[in-house]
Parts: C-alpha cells; sequence; structure tokens
C-alpha cells in the first residue's frame, strides 16, 4: 500500500550486509550513525528547501541490536523549526527478515542549521501540527532545546560542586584500574567518498569514526567487545572539507557498575597545520558502553582511580554528565504512563496496605544507589533499573523521630511544606494505620494542573532500631473519577521512613519509584539547572523542627528506643 506522504519527514530502509557488520556480526554503531544523520538531514532539508548542516546529535539511546540479514527503518521527522535551526526527532526500527517481528533499535535528537547561498537571511517555516502526537513533540522540542541551551552553564555549575560531594576512589582501594592503558588515538584523510552534497567532511562519516577509536578505549578497560549503549552529545564546533586530516583522541573518563564513559576529541588540521602541529578542534562527544560475558549476562567493571589533574577532571565531569542524562530522561524521552493503579477494595484492605507498605521497604533495600548530591543536612541518592529511575532523599531532622513521623504521615499537612502539593484532602479514613487521599499538584512545561488518588499506609516500628514507614501508592477510586480540569497522574511506590538516631533527632529518608506523570517535578533538579528537591527537603526540615511535641496527638517517644 503507497505510505501517505508526510511533510518534513523521511523514510529510510536498509538491509544489513557483512560488509555493516561488527566483530559480533551485528550492525556497527558507526554504520547506524552514518545512516541516521543522513535520514535527519534529508528531513531537514525538506522541510527548510535549502543545504543544511548538523550542528549536534545528542540523547542516542539504543535499546536493540540489529543482524545481517535484517531490515533497518529509520524515520527522520522535523518536530519544531526555530528561526535558522530545527530539531529533527529519529526513530530506528529492526525488522527479521523471516519472522517480520519489528523492533524499536534507537530514539535520537538532532539540531541541523539551514545553509542559504551566499548572504540570503532565512526564517524556517513552521511544522504543521497534524497528530496530538505532533503537537506534544512539538511542545517538548521547545523544552529540549533550553535543556541544550543551558547544558554548558548547568555542567559548569556542577563541576564547581563535584568537588564538595564526589570523592574519587583512593590507590589503596582494590580492584580499581588506571585510565592512563585506554587512551586511542586514531588519524583519517578526509577524501571525496567522504563529503556531503555540501562539500564538508560528512557528519555522519565524523560520528562512524568517532565510535571506532571510542569502541578501542572501551575495550582495553572492558577486555571484552564493547556494546554502545548511548550516546551523550556530539557537538560540531566546526567544518572539515576534503584533504584536511583528522586526528581522534580517545580515553575512558570513568564507569559506574556496568557501564563506562569514553570521550572523544577531533581536531582537524590542513596541509599547513599539519606540518606546524596546530589544528582545529571540530568535534567532541561522549559514548556510553557495556559489554557481556560469554552467556549474555552484563559485565561489572572496575572503578576508575584517578591520578593525575586532568584525569580528576574527566572523572568529575563524566558524573556531572550522568546526572545531566537523568534530568534529560523526561524532556527528551517522554514515554507515554503504563498505569500500575490498583484498584481499592475495602475487602481487601489488609492485603493492599501491607502490600504498601513492604513495597516502599523493597525499594529502601535494593542495592546500586549511588550519591547525586550532597549537601550538610540533605542527601540525594539515585537508582537506575533499565528504564526505572526512583530517587532517595535523605534529610537529618533536629527533632524526635515519633513527631516527624506524625507530622509527615497526615498527608493534609503536606502543602505547608512542599511545593509540589496544591492541596490534599482527605476521602476516607479507613482505620487508623490506612488513609485515602485526593492530592492536587501545580502544572508543569504549560500542561493542566496534575491530581493523585493515593492509599497512604504508616506503621509504628514493632522494636527499637526499626524505622518508622510512611507509604504511598496510588489506587484507583470510583467515587473520585479523573477531573477534566486536572491530568490524572500516578504514583507508583513512594514513602518516608524514619529511623531514630537519638531522642532528640532522626533521619527521615524519602523514596519515590518515577512515573512518567511525576518524572518531570524532579527532572530539573536531577539535571542539575533546579534545586526543587533540596528546597522542598530543607523547607520539610524546618517545618519538622519548628513543631513542637504539642502537634503530636499520641507523643509516644518510647517507641523510639530513647
Amino acid at each position: 500500500m503507497e505510505r501517505p506522504a508526510v511533510p518534513s519527514e523521511v523514510l529510510m530502509s536498509q538491509a544489513i550486509q557483512p560488509a555493516h557488520a561488527d566483530a559480533r556480526g551485528q550492525l556497527s554503531a558507526g554504520q547506524l550513525l552514518k545512516w541516521v544523520d543522513a535520514a535527519a538531514c534529508l528531513a531537514a532539508e525538506k522541510h527548510a528547501g535549502v543545504s543544511c548542516v548538523t550542528a549536534s546529535v545528542d540523547d542516542i539511546q539504543f535499546e536493540e541490536t540489529a543482524r545481517v540479514g535484517q531490515v533497518i527503518t529509520i524515520k527522520a521527522k522535523v518536530t519544531r523549526a526555530f528561526s535558522t535551526s530545527m530539531e529533527i526527532s529519529i526513530k530506528v526500527t529492526v525488522q527479521d527478515t523471516f519472522t517480520g517481528v519489528e523492533k524499536l533499535v534507537s530514539v535520537a535528537f538532532s539540531t541541523f542549521v539551514a545553509k542559504p547561498l551566499g548572504q540570503e537571511k532565512i526564517h524556517l517555516k513552521p511544522v504543521p501540527l497534524l497528530t496530538e502526537q505532533d503537537r506534544v513533540q512539538h511542545n517538548l522540542a521547545s523544552e529540549r532545546r533550553k535543556v541544550r541551551l543551558q547544558h554548558e552553564d548547568t555542567f559548569n555549575s556542577l563541576m564547581r560542586e563535584s568537588g564538595k560531594s564526589d570523592d574519587p576512589v583512593s590507590a589503596e582501594e582494590e580492584g580499581t584500574v588506571s585510565t592512563k592503558g585506554t587512551s586511542a588515538q586514531s588519524v583519517e584523510l578526509v577524501l571525496p567518498p567522504h563529503a556531503n552534497h555540501h562539500g564538508n567532511t560528512f557528519g555522519g562519516q565524523i560520528m562512524a569514526w568517532m565510535e571506532t577509536v571510542a569502541a578501542v578505549s572501551a575495550s582495553r578497560l572492558c577486555h571484552a567487545h564493547p556494546i554502545l549503549k548511548s550516546v551523550d552529545m556530539f557537538k560540531f564546533r566546526g567544518p572539515s572539507t576534503v584533504g584536511d586530516r583528522l586526528v581522534f583522541n580517545a580515553i575512558v573518563n570513568n564507569t559506574f557498575q556496568t557501564c563506562v564513559e569514553v570521550g572523544v576529541r577531533v581536531e582537524a588540521f590542513d596541509c599547513q597545520e599539519w606540518a606546524d602541529g596546530h589544528g582545529r578542534h571540530i568535534n567532541s562527544a561522549f559514548l556510553i558502553y557495556h559489554a557481556v560475558d560469554d552467556r549474555g549476562e552484563l559485565l561489572t567493571l572496575p572503578r576508575v582511580r584517578p591520578i593525575s589533574e586532568d584525569d580528576f577532571r574527566r572523572y568529575r565531569g563524566a558524573i556531572a554528565r550522568k546526572r545531566i542524562r537523568l534530568g534529560r530522561k523526561y524532556v527528551i524521552m517522554h514515554k507515554e504512563e503504563v498505569p500500575h493503579c490498583t484498584h481499592w477494595d475495602l475487602s481487601k484492605q489488609a492485603v493492599l496496605s501491607s502490600g504498601n507498605v513492604e513495597a516502599l521497604t523493597r525499594l529502601a533495600a535494593k542495592s546500586g544507589w549511588e550519591v547525586t548530591s550532597a549537601a550538610e543536612k540533605i542527601k540525594i541518592y539515585t537508582l537506575e533499573e533499565q528504564d526505572v529511575l526512583s530517587i532517595w532523599v535523605e534529610k537529618r531532622v533536629e527533632s524526635p523521630a515519633h513527631l516527624a513521623y506524625h507530622l509527615l504521615s497526615d498527608f493534609t499537612r503536606r502543602p505547608l511544606w512542599d511545593p509540589h502539593y496544591v492541596s490534599c484532602e482527605v476521602i476516607d479514613r479507613v482505620s487508623e494505620d490506612d488513609q485515602l487521599y485526593h492530592i492536587t499538584c501545580p502544572a508543569t512545561t504549560g500542561d493542566k494542573p496534575r491530581d493523585l488518588v493515593v492509599l497512604v499506609s504508616r506503621r509504628k516500628p514493632l522494636r527499637t532500631g526499626k524505622a518508622y514507614t510512611v507509604a504511598v501508592k496510588s489506587v484507583v477510586l470510583p467515587s473520585a473519577p479523573p477531573s477534566p480540569d486536572h491530568t490524572r497522574s500516578e504514583i507508583i511506590c513512594a514513602g518516608f521512613l524514619i529511623h531514630a538516631v537519638d531522642s532528640r533527632s532522626c533521619t527521615v529518608s524519602y523514596f519515590n519509584q518515577m512515573s512518567a506523570s511525576i518524572l518531570p517535578y524532579f527532572a530539573g533538579n536531577l539535571g542539575g539547572w533546579s534545586k526543587s528537591i533540596e528546597e522542598a527537603a530543607a523547607s520539610c526540615i524546618k517545618f519538622i523542627e519548628n513543631a513542637t511535641d504539642d502537634q503530636n496527638p499520641s507523643r509516644q517517644p518510647q517507641q523510639d528506643g530513647s
């Protein structure tokens, strides 16, 4: 069937041949990057009507591999046009020739700039919005552009803060490695087949060369064939032309459990610059790899031990970029909400309540939490499990644990200190320890305000040393249906664990397993361009510390073991 034409969209299908494969027989990441850049460029030029060049390619996520004999399809589409630049969304799928099964390989976003001939000025026409998804991506494109434009300032701010909280491994720690042996260099002579239709070196070719040298660097740490997981950003700083010599330098910056970040720098030299030894910095990128063993299990990689001043700079830079990537998860990917809500059933109250508490306890007990921010009284941790992101905010409070428990378990008080809560009303006091609430939250990024219906289950510790628990999860309640004035959102698993330090102080830990609807409230903070979590945590500390035991109706300090 003939597919109807879509403005500003290009479809490219390629059969994967042996020449396109890597050492594992899978489509090489470099070849895929070349195809992706070509498709994106053609989509940009279809919209602009003039020649376009790559400005940057960012947040490429690889979800699936492709093999020789399969068919790759790339859909590139302009999501939004600004004055002279455009954002292009790229979706790559692979189809098995024999079964017809299609899988998602990658999602990416690139920015192209229109380059009219001569002194002609251009102002790009708006992108026609034909579907609801077009409108969603059009709005998000503006958010993604803000993230790109403020990336450097955010990164520099995190680097200034990193010395206060990020403690590199010591030389005495066993199993650590230096990155000195991971450096790799390559040189390429730009020939006519490497040039694009503008006469400059094809951006996709440069990206492919960068990926090749980055993979060599990663392999020297992994001691295995590395698999490209994602690309933080390809940033094109300047052009190169036929006859230039391109020098690629790559080195491992840091490792994160099963992932390794490799930085690549590209310099271009014409004949005179080559002889003088002074090149032009034309490109940089940061690529994230993982590796698998013979059984296909992810390898846990050794921690990096920085030695030189440059090692420390790159080590801390990788930590800052990882934090920014966390914050960009929502504004870049915008995955649709997959409902997890449980239907409330009074006859199953005991089961639902205990399940609520147990889910929070399991979340807190998971391994792999990593510090992303630390201050005097507040620490923020994150946990990534495939596509699931969770957050843990730890606060030191100079008040008794039993007082913090009674204040935080009464959600009607939540709007007094939490700016993410506009209102919180009791729907049903099911029992002393279980209550149903309706919560409203402010709007984000131009959307409607959000609301939630949640079950709050609280538990006092049964013995000394255990935590007070306040668990929260969304439920479906027929008597509180979604309102047209709000977007119904969801809390999958969240709550507080409160541990007594002594009779006058405690540690309050807040956990939240992010849903797509909740993540917008945290994305800016995780990414480093907002302090909303720290501000809410500081407000919570102040709220508890300014309270008195007179606000505690039960006043049972003996539960702290104090």
